[in-house]
């Protein structure tokens, strides 16, 4: 496997350029220093703090009880590492739903005190306004559709979205109204590759996919699912890309069965 180097740093503007030349852009999320480092310096464009640290970090069972100072101090870490991704942060839930000006000190706050390049907010024209100011302020949003984590409790799970036609044509609608209010990108998430494919040609954002087929502008996937760290999630749209799970539980077992059986340290190890 190569190693893509990249010399200057990603910007929303050349994520554009990436669209319309067909070049497809690899996002992926990240949670710390360390392994944002090796992914930045593999080439990724994008990195994601997503509020899916709540699971994957926090261990909790959805995306919901993350804060927004918690966020902050994942984001930090990861943008310290970032030479070259566009890092985004994800505004967790409760943080811009309140009301509009609530909504734009939030972002405000996150890309002040983090240091992160954008924010990503799911929902479409309910959230609208909101959108636009914090636009209208400076921050530059990612927007987010279709399966929308933080509304885990209203869709009653995790499956499929935008599968009838009404809810194509409102996701579609939403999409269009995003993209003119200034959005610099939008995930599309868990709907059928059909619609996605239709959307990433209806607007003039890169569109990124996780679970919506091949015809985005590009897709994210979680970091520590695709490097097979988490075994027990195993949705349709993941490929393992490594079997990090197996190859961890078994360095930590050879260390435990070095440390009982006094092999380590070494004299070789020792001052």
């Amino acid at each position: 496997m190569s190693v893509h180097v990249q010399n200057s740093r990603m910007t929303t503007s050349k994520l554009r350029q990436m669209k319309a030349s067909g070049e497809k852009i690899a996002m992926l999320t990240s949670y710390d220093f360390t392994l944002a480092s090796l992914v930045d310096e593999a080439g990724i464009d994008m990195l994601l703090v997503g509020d899916s640290a709540s699971n994957i970090v926090c261990g909790n069972l959805y995306t919901l009880p993350i804060t927004v100072d918690e966020m902050i101090f994942l984001t930090k870490g990861v943008v310290r590492a970032a030479q070259h991704a566009l890092v985004v942060c994800d505004m967790p839930f409760g943080s811009y739903q309140i009301s509009e000006e609530e909504a734009v000190r939030n972002a405000i706050k996150i890309m002040k005190e983090s240091g992160c390049d954008a924010v990503k907010l799911e929902g479409g024209e309910e959230i609208l306004p909101a959108i636009r100011h914090m636009i209208q302020a400076g921050v530059p949003v990612m927007g987010h559709l279709g399966l929308t984590p933080q509304s885990v409790n209203q869709f009653g799970g995790y499956g499929l979205r935008a599968k009838d036609d009404a809810e194509a044509e409102k996701l579609l609608h939403d999409a269009k109204l995003l993209d003119e209010a200034g959005c610099f990108s939008i995930v599309l998430e868990k709907i059928p590759a059909a619609l996605a494919a239709r959307v990433t040609k209806a607007v003039s954002c890169p569109v990124i996919g996780i679970g919506a087929g091949n015809g985005c502008d590009g897709q994210v996937l979680v970091l520590q699912d695709m490097l097979g760290m988490n075994q027990g999630f195993k949705p349709k749209f993941l490929r393992r890309f490594a079997a990090l799970a197996s190859e961890i539980k078994n360095a930590v077992g050879n260390y435990i069965d070095a440390v009982k059986n006094s092999s380590f340290p070494s004299e070789e190890e020792s001052y």
